[in-house]
């Protein structure tokens, strides 16, 4: 099975639906959004987009009220294309231990999703994940998705791996392979055993060669659709690899048992 790790709820679903099937590509991890990218026809849309896109990556998300629209919009999504998507769900961070632990257990777990992400806390911030790896590990260990490109920094990676080795029951996924940080993130992936470290929007081709040798059980194929491309991002994996084993891990088998479909 091919599976796209990291993905997020197009506008109109179907266009996704035709990029994985373009792909081959059998399922995708779905994270719901805020901005759709996808949506703008000109260049004054777009800069509307990416500054809803801005906001929640400086950790400027807003309450669970702010939250909710972009969770019926992944509902929707699922429930249209249960077979397609394997859903994931974002939640606000800086609320609390009890208060995250809830959300978790009411949003995460009684909706039937399999895991948490992609969580954006703001640069400097990556500490305030705690509590959603807390609750991660009280309800079965559900993978974590964090962002791992810009504006995330090298010491906030570092967090993240101090973070992983405390909760070392939680499957961390670190998304973008680390953006410009990759080198570091790589290392600390690879010496993080509860660590995993996503691919997509790469742009060093080598840099994906290295990660794939370096964690060949730790890395996931993904595209980070719709600002990546699923068909560009399973050709980057496949052009580094070679049929077999390994290539089988990337594209779908280590998500898929991270997830419980193995």
């Amino acid at each position: 099975m091919i599976i796209d790790a990291h993905s997020h709820v197009h506008e109109p679903v179907e266009a996704h639906v035709a990029l994985l099937d373009e792909a081959g590509v059998d399922r995708a991890v779905l994270f719901a959004t805020r901005p759709h990218p996808e949506r703008a026809g000109d260049l004054a849309a777009l800069r509307r987009e990416m500054a809803v896109l801005e906001k929640a990556l400086g950790g400027r998300a807003g309450t669970v009220e702010a939250y909710r629209g972009a969770w019926r919009e992944l509902d929707a999504a699922l429930a249209a294309w249960p077979g397609r998507f394997i859903g994931f769900l974002s939640v606000p961070l800086g609320l609390g231990s009890q208060a995250t632990a809830e959300i978790v257990e009411q949003e995460v777990v009684g909706r039937g999703l399999r895991g948490i992400g992609e969580l954006t806390p703001p640069p400097g911030g990556a500490g305030l994940i705690e509590p959603v790896l807390q609750a991660a590990a009280d309800q079965g260990r559900l993978p974590v998705v964090v962002h791992g490109s810009a504006p995330t920094t090298a010491e906030d990676l570092a967090t993240l791996a101090a973070l992983a080795r405390r909760y070392h029951d939680v499957p961390l996924v670190v998304s973008q392979l680390g953006g410009q940080h990759w080198m570091q993130a790589l290392e600390l992936v690879r010496d993080t055993p509860n660590m995993y470290l996503e691919l997509s929007t790469a742009n060093i081709v080598f840099a994906v060669r290295l990660a794939i040798h370096e964690i060949p059980d730790r890395t996931l194929f993904g595209s980070d659709a719709p600002y990546g491309d699923p068909v560009l991002a399973r050709a980057l994996v496949e052009r580094v690899t070679s049929p077999g084993e390994v290539r089988d891990r990337v594209l779908g088998g280590t998500i898929a048992e991270l997830v419980g479909l193995g």
